[in-house]
């Protein structure tokens, strides 16, 4: 592995997803200022998803075509700009477009997994996927708490100076959630920056130019289908599916739950979700690279689901803080393991050529869960509190008897029965 191009790609990683967390948090909370509902905050969540599940294929390829350099400048420069518009956002409207915009240009994460695929082989790609994991976590240890402080100090000097005209040049912003936004856009900022002057490019002229030499077919629905029907790469994305849907239906809907079952206000939940990045980076950081020396990939996957399983029933019924922060540990061990190991099986599955676009693929198919997930949760949050949570377990227990059945029991696949696994065609072909 080429450390230098390994750590630039964990920074600007951890720059993204830090100033991305440090507003998150608070979106539900900023949209219930302009009437929004349940459902219209599940939508909202959901709007970035459904952007991501066109853009992220289409990135995705791009990348393979023309590098991974140019597409994560787009992704960067997307970021910041969303981040702009929710600063200024004055209704419902104008939230949604900011996230739509977020969305389309969101595959920095997809990409950034390709180009670890690029520069890692099969025997350290899972610890070379496992850093990104550890930077997604380091970024949500920090932006949360940052976002946090950046929403009180909002909150309870800039909003009553404003008030009281001591700044009544900033009138016009609810600083509560303005300044995380302005914040977390300077952070955005940064990482253009970063991606402009210090990455280099993994994927050399010879690379592209093959690429590009191959017949492109449309991405469309029905190119995702043919990639989740393929024998190596198929059973391992239907996999990634329906684990992600279960885990979207509590990562998108934590803020709310934690609003209606504990009492949390936005502060709160953004000091619990930091608690869950500090988790999340040890698993990813450390422990990842001990648990894939012991027991192979395909065990980890199936481990990893039946304590998501556990995890989200007894999430359900958490009567209180402390008992959730006990939760909480055995949750992100599961989801830290399962989203470095499966990202590492699912690049090894693909074919020569096609990280980016497999890659695009499978963020493709977790934009979906997040349209899914959230709308489902949030909804089933207004029936009660402990529904998303007990859906989610059973969806994740099936999720471990298919694993069982379809990848951790099943003979291994002719690949002469796909020629896309065996051969240099693009994904989804």
């Amino acid at each position: 592995m080429k450390k230098s191009s390994l750590f630039t790609i964990f920074m600007i990683t951890f720059i993204g997803l830090m100033g991305f967390s440090f507003f998150v948090p608070l979106l539900p909370f900023f949209a219930e200022e302009f009437g929004a509902n349940e459902l219209t905050i599940g939508l909202l969540l959901a709007s970035y998803a459904a952007a991501q599940f066109i853009g992220a294929p289409i990135l995705g390829r791009l990348s393979d075509r023309y590098g991974r350099r140019p597409v994560l400048l787009i992704s960067t420069l997307g970021t910041f700009l969303s981040l702009v518009m929710i600063g200024f956002a004055n209704s419902l409207v104008a939230l949604f477009v900011a996230r739509i915009v977020d969305g389309l240009t969101g595959g920095n994460i997809s990409v950034a997994r390709a180009y670890i695929a690029d520069l890692t082989d099969e025997n350290n790609r899972a610890r070379g996927l496992g850093l990104i994991g550890a930077a997604f976590g380091l970024g949500f240890i920090l932006g949360p708490a940052i976002g946090g402080v950046l929403s009180a100090i909002g909150k309870d000097t800039l909003n009553p100076a404003v008030a009281d005209g001591t700044l009544a040049f900033l009138g016009g912003f609810n600083w509560t959630y303005a300044l995380p936004a302005f914040g977390a856009a300077l952070v955005a900022l940064i990482n253009v920056f970063q991606v402009y002057f210090t990455l280099p490019e993994s994927l050399t002229e010879e690379q592209r130019a093959q690429v590009k030499s191959m017949p492109q077919r449309t991405l469309n629905l029905m190119a995702i289908h043919h990639a989740m029907i393929r024998p190596r790469v198929g059973p391992l994305l239907n996999t990634r599916f329906y684990y992600e849907l279960a885990f979207s239906m509590f990562h998108t809907g934590f803020p709310l739950w934690a609003s209606v079952q504990l009492g949390l206000g936005p502060a709160e939940v953004a000091f619990t979700l930091t608690y869950v990045g500090l988790l999340s980076v040890f698993v990813q950081g450390f422990a990842i690279g001990r648990l894939t020396r012991r027991f192979d990939e395909k065990t980890l996957i199936f481990m990893a689901c039946v304590m998501m399983a556990f995890s989200l029933l007894a999430w359900a019924w958490t009567p209180s803080v402390p008992a959730l922060l006990v939760i909480l540990v055995p949750l992100a061990l599961a989801g830290g393991t399962f989203n470095t190991v499966i990202n590492s099986a699912i690049t090894k599955a693909a074919g020569p050529n096609e990280a980016g676009s497999i890659m695009g693929i499978t963020a493709s198919l977790e934009s979906l869960t997040r349209i899914i997930g959230p709308s489902l949760g949030n909804a089933l949050i207004g029936l009660g509190a402990w529904l998303p949570g007990v859906l989610g377990a059973a969806i994740t227990a099936a999720t471990g008897m298919f694993v069982w059945s379809k990848i951790l029991n099943a003979p291994a696949p002719d690949a002469v029965t796909d020629p896309l696994e065996s051969s240099s065609a693009s994904a989804g072909d």
